[in-house]
């Protein structure tokens, strides 16, 4: 996937699953303080992803609880997902 696809996805995501509005989801963008996401939510994030992934590439992917923890902006996640999708 290429690294349009993959924010378009995880875009996609956050629209979806947490009605956001395109404009919010800015790289620099807080998951917490501009997204006001909480813990839960972060927890359903990584859920969705992974099933966003599974979907888009028909294989199963894991974010790792490590990875998971280091998520703070939306351009954390694109990194994280690009780097699962293009191994």
């Amino acid at each position: 996937m290429s690294k349009e696809e993959v924010k378009a996805l995880v875009n996609k995501v956050l629209m979806d699953e947490f009605e956001k509005d395109e404009g919010e989801l800015k790289e620099t963008a807080s998951l917490f303080d501009d997204l006001e996401l909480d813990s839960l939510d972060g927890i359903d994030l990584i859920v969705a992803l992974e099933k966003a992934v599974k979907g888009k590439l028909g294989r199963d992917v894991k974010i790792e609880e490590e990875k998971a923890k280091g998520l703070k902006t939306v351009g954390d996640i694109y990194t994280v997902v690009d780097q699962l999708v293009n191994k």
